[in-house]
């Protein structure tokens, strides 16, 4: 059915596509389809597309309105479920084949991957505004507060030890503000990763070990690892810290009681980022920190990658902002997907590039 120079374009197609004879049953899946069915070309081959996809709207009978009509068929913001998998709000595509003999393209374009690349791509230039932002404001903050702190000091020595609890208040608190300080101080002084070919499996073997002596030592950690997947094209410390902050915002979600954290790497070729420069990037290495928390409440959501949001009673909201611009500058992305009882953090990150593709002082790809 795909000939000529369609093969290529096939395999490359971003979202799940399917070529449906005119009996309806699937004959052809590309690749992200099988990622969204969770099932191999050959497994789909055969089946009638209404048992591996349901959706409200009548499908049959769309399939009958452009095989009469000979013309495409767009239905949007429409929730898809494979069966094996909550509803997913889709935009969905049938178009006639021509000369195929009743054959229908579909094409499911699922809105949360897209909604996700849109605001990973949006998302540098809010953090970058913010960075400037927060080492003004650290930088013109600290100093009145050292003079605040020595004050205090002094007026501490000539008083009774009732006054003094007053001005060792003073002191502690301005201490805990200069500590915050030098965490947005941190944040916005984040150097360029120095990348390199690395095993994900090697950095993620040594944030485990080191949240389990630590402050995941309650918790049951869980790998599931893809053997085969290829070498990253990253900073590993930077990547270290990364993954070291996703695995102890899980702990703590899961509370006091303990919980289990999965960690689970794969390879996902559909899905590609774009640079600041119009260039392509792509993005298959895929992890998934997954914990059985209660979950990030809806309306954080959206914004919790931004800086200074945090769904924490003290939280800074830095943490996942910096995690954010780390993956940002490896030319990857980062989303969240959070019920109750799962959330889902997934970082996608680049493969180590062929020798004659590196460029750029500092390895970028």
């Amino acid at each position: 059915m795909i000939m000529g120079a369609a093969p290529a374009i096939w395999q490359s197609l971003p979202v799940p596509a399917l070529i449906v004879g005119h009996d309806n049953r699937i004959t052809e899946a590309n690749p992200a389809a099988e990622i969204f069915f969770n099932s191999s070309a050959r497994a789909l081959t055969g089946v009638p597309i209404l048992d591996r996809l349901a959706i409200e709207t009548d499908l049959e009978d769309g399939f009958a309105r452009v095989r009469t009509n000979q013309a495409a068929l767009f239905v949007n913001d429409i929730d898809i479920t494979t069966g094996e998998r909550p509803p997913v709000q889709c935009n969905l595509q049938i178009a006639p084949l021509q000369d195929g003999g009743g054959a229908l393209l579909v094409l499911i374009a699922p809105r949360d991957v897209a909604d996700r690349l849109a605001r990973a791509g949006g998302a540098r230039s809010v953090v970058q505004s913010a960075i400037g932002m927060a080492e003004m404001l650290a930088h013109e903050i600290k100093n009145p507060l050292a003079g605040i702190t020595g004050a205090a000091q002094l007026l501490s020595m000539n008083l009774s030890a009732e006054d003094r609890e007053l001005t060792d208040l003073i002191v502690e608190e301005s201490r805990r503000i200069v500590k915050l300080l030098e965490q947005v101080e941190q944040f916005g002084n984040t150097r360029p990763p120095e990348r390199r070919a690395i095993n994900l499996h090697d950095v993620l073997d040594r944030a485990r070990r080191s949240a389990l002596v630590g402050f995941a030592a309650r918790m049951q950690i869980v790998e599931e690892y893809d053997p085969s997947l290829p070498m990253a094209w990253a900073d590993p410390d930077q990547l270290l810290q990364v993954f070291q902050n996703l695995i102890k915002n899980a702990a703590e979600a899961c509370g006091p009681g303990g919980g289990t954290i999965r960690i689970r790497s794969f390879y996902e070729l559909a899905l590609r980022r774009r640079r600041a420069d119009g260039s392509g990037a792509a993005a298959p290495l895929n992890i998934e920190i997954i914990d059985d928390g209660p979950g990030i409440p809806p309306a954080l959501g959206a914004a919790i990658f931004e800086p200074f949001v945090s769904g924490k009673p003290n939280g800074t909201g830095l943490g996942l902002a910096l995690v954010s611009k780390i993956i940002l500058d490896h030319d990857g992305w980062i989303a969240l997907d959070s019920v109750p009882g799962r959330t889902v953090f997934r970082i996608s990150l680049p493969m180590e590039p062929r020798p004659g593709a590196r460029r750029g002082g500092k390895g970028r790809e």
